[in-house]
């Protein structure tokens, strides 16, 4: 296995070559054997697999620390051909502070609708973590120009990877699985913004996120939560404190989540471990 002939083929190559020449010494599962009871269970020859290390731990402790953002497919009335919505989503808030509904995907669509949100939210150079998937949109030259032009830190998923992004994965499910989404495809490009817009809105200030304690995106991104949570703690002491037989154990605390994690690091050393 380590002679100069065969040192970079695997056993599943080996073996046949030696059958093709009338020699057998032993089944590929006992060539696999021997090299690990060895430590040279390892890939052979130069053309090593890519390895995608997890993306950094980002942190966002108040609105517009951390975005992620993506593209998902709107279905058009001509079989094959969708539209395409834009959407960046503010990690600490879980409001969306920009879409967009294009017929094509481009980067060029994706950094005018960065920039737009970035001047609409005042977003300062260096102050923002900007994280995606690794399409095309993502890493292309004008959108990593942008990206840079503004001062925001690009942040790229795996490849293939879904759980890498999954803030904006749990909001397009929200999008599509919502009662109000439509069961016919969108006849045009106006149908679709008009109904996205709708859906952004109820989104943005209707929607009572669990994972923010029940208040909407627009609430926490611009601090209502916290009196809105301390109200309903007072609330709720009040009531145990008129009836304390009817709580068997802690008072519900409404307390606010004061940080979100985007691939924490605690989860990569687990997935190291296994």
């Amino acid at each position: 296995m380590n002679s100069p002939r065969f040192r970079d083929l695997s056993p599943k190559q080996i073996v046949p070559l030696l059958a093709d020449e009338g020699i057998y010494v032993a089944s590929e599962s006992t060539v696999y054997r021997v090299l690990r009871r060895n430590k040279q269970l390892a890939h052979r020859g130069r053309a090593r697999p890519a390895t995608h290390r997890r993306p950094d731990e980002v942190i966002a402790t108040a609105p517009n620390r951390a975005w992620c953002w993506d593209i998902t497919w709107l279905p058009t009335a001509i079989r094959g051909r969708h539209f395409f919505l834009y959407t960046i989503l503010d990690v600490f808030s879980r409001k969306i502070v920009g879409w967009a509904v294009h017929d094509r995907e481009s980067d060029r669509n994706a950094a005018t609708l960065v920039a737009a949100a970035c001047a609409k939210e005042g977003v300062r150079r260096d102050q923002l973590v900007m994280h995606s998937d690794n399409g095309n949109p993502m890493k292309g030259a004008t959108m990593l120009a942008t990206l840079q032009s503004l001062g925001v830190v690009p942040s790229f998923s795996r490849p293939g990877v879904s759980d890498d992004n999954p803030y904006i994965e749990a909001l397009f499910r929200t999008l599509k699985y919502c009662p109000e989404y439509p069961s016919q495809p969108f006849a045009s490009i106006e149908a679709a913004v008009a109904w996205v817009e709708r859906f952004v809105q109820w989104y943005n200030d209707t929607h009572c996120h669990s994972a923010i304690g029940f208040v909407t995106p627009s609430q926490r991104h611009a601090g209502l939560d916290i009196e809105i949570l301390a109200t309903r703690r007072q609330v709720y002491e009040a009531a145990r404190a008129r009836n304390p037989q009817r709580w068997s154990r802690h008072c519900r605390t409404w307390q606010r989540t004061e940080q979100v994690c985007l691939n924490p690091r605690e989860q990569r050393a687990g997935e190291a471990a296994a």
